[in-house]
């Protein structure tokens, strides 16, 4: 009586450790699907491959403008904001090229370099802009990105989806996988073994 309880619990345990592994390669093969409609796109969407070095040229704050961006129809969602334009040296080509924060900045406004996030006090978004202003005019020189394929003339400063952070983005849904398979691999050899003992 006490050996068949022994051989129950464990078929159940192994079965719950079979579903645990194969609900850990399942939720992988989702986490590597959403990876791959929304952040990939974006990265092999970019240009901007290539890091120099740029240096800086002139730095404006223009009056207030209007956030244009087509995809926004509220007028709730458009707001006013100083114009801060970014004009650096690129040291690969030598040629005086506007700067953009990031890649989502010039699909926003290509007249600005940075464009806030929408926020309710006026005087916060003016002191950030002017903080970024004096920044750039504290560090003349800094690491850039640049079109090598010459499509964008324009350089930005970060890219949004770096190399590391698509590594690192699709890192834990290989260690899910990784450890749903090691699980169902060690089920099925301790179920394997068990047939053996009980063969013999």
């Amino acid at each position: 009586m006490l050996g068949k309880k022994l051989v129950t619990a464990q078929k159940r345990g192994e079965t719950r450790a079979l579903c645990l592994g194969l609900g850990m390669v399942a939720c992988s093969m989702m986490m590597y699907f959403f990876i791959g409609i929304t952040i990939v796109p974006f990265y092999t969407k970019s240009v901007w491959t290539t890091e120099t070095v740029c240096k800086v040229l002139k730095v404006n704050i223009k009056d207030k403008v209007l956030c244009p961006n087509s995809e926004v129809s509220e007028d709730e969602d458009v707001f006013p904001y100083p114009c801060l334009q970014v004009w650096v040296n690129m040291t690969a080509s030598g040629q005086e090229v506007m700067l953009y924060h990031t890649e989502d900045t010039l699909d926003k406004n290509p007249k600005c370099s940075y464009v806030p996030d929408k926020l309710e006090n006026s005087k916060e978004v003016k002191a950030r802009v002017e903080t970024i202003a004096n920044n750039f005019k504290k560090y003349q020189t800094f690491p850039c990105y640049y079109d090598p394929g010459g499509m964008q003339t324009n350089v930005i400063l970060s890219r949004l989806y770096p190399p590391k952070g698509l590594l690192f983005a699709f890192l834990w849904p290989s260690l899910m996988f990784t450890g749903g398979c090691l699980i169902i691999v060690l089920v099925k050899i301790s179920q394997y073994v068990s047939m053996l003992s009980a063969w013999q």
